[in-house]
């Protein structure tokens, strides 16, 4: 079936901001029951955190687990520091009202990025919980967890239920998704959601929006690698006339001495009319 894909953010938020598709997601990963009526999109704190005005892309709490989910397109160099910073950010929010340092709510963070480098892993975890140093047992103190998902790299080792999710928003990736390969009820949704007949003119808008924009960063990131290789070839073809020009400079001297030694004149005098040393020309 066609689908509209997944790494766009107008559709990644219309099939995981749905409240029923939100709650298994975060059950499956977390292993956490949401009482949620609702998710909300383009959550920040007000004032901002730390000055810095961190946005969360889908955020839903309840009374007893805060769940924030973020979808990444594009990658960065600091991918990993970025999100362990909104983590921390939506801890200190409610330490900020709190009598101590202990949050009322545990604070999940699962980031999902479409694309990915070659050192990133299918799942990796930042866990806040302490172990015993002697025996490597956790102490179950502290529940707040980060998890990074790279369905890029998902494969047959990656254990049911994660591997679905993973697999679909992959599938998602070139617009085309076989349903039959998805038995679990919240996963058919998501292609209900995401399949290009039921996209509304809204969903269309916003589609071209960020197609458009990927378009230009694709463009200002070639003409900047085109503009980069110019230069190099440059400096190339500057650095080589250089070294020619050394090089001839260098035979030169070199055969000037034979001549002078040839001629009988002391070898530490030539050595100090050419600058070159006696083992050279010899």
């Amino acid at each position: 079936m066609q689908v509209a894909s997944l790494r766009y953010d107008v559709i990644f938020k219309k099939a995981f901001g749905n409240v029923q598709v939100f709650k298994a997601f975060a059950k499956d990963f977390l292993g956490v029951e949401l009482n949620i009526d609702k998710v909300e999109t383009e959550k920040k704190f007000s004032p901002p955190i730390g000055n810095v005005d961190s946005r969360f892309d889908l955020y839903a709490e309840d009374l007893k687990n805060r769940v924030i989910v973020d979808i990444q397109h594009r990658r960065y160099d600091d991918h990993y520091d970025r999100f362990l910073h909104y983590h921390c950010a939506a801890l200190l929010e409610q330490v900020s009202t709190a009598k101590n340092y202990s949050p009322a709510l545990t604070v999940f963070t699962i980031v999902v990025s479409t694309s990915g480098t070659k050192e990133d892993v299918a799942i990796a975890e930042i866990n806040f919980d302490l172990f015993d140093f002697l025996t490597q047992q956790r102490l179950h103190k502290i529940h707040h967890r980060v998890l990074y998902l790279s369905p890029k790299h998902v494969s047959d080792q990656v254990p049911q239920p994660y591997r679905q999710w993973l697999q679909l928003i992959q599938d998602s990736l070139d617009e085309q998704a076989d349903e039959s390969c998805y038995d679990k009820p919240e996963l058919q949704t998501i292609l209900d959601l995401i399949k290009v007949d039921g996209l509304t003119p809204q969903d269309r808008a916003r589609l071209k929006d960020e197609y458009a924009l990927e378009q230009a960063v694709r463009q200002d990131k070639q003409e900047e690698f085109e503009k980069g290789l110019e230069t190099g070839l440059e400096k190339g073809i500057e650095l080589g006339e250089q070294r020619g020009r050394e090089q001839g400079l260098e035979q030169g001297k070199l055969e000037i001495a034979r001549k002078l030694q040839a001629q009988g004149m002391p070898l530490d005098l030539i050595e100090q009319l050419t600058g070159l040393s006696r083992d050279l020309w010899q």
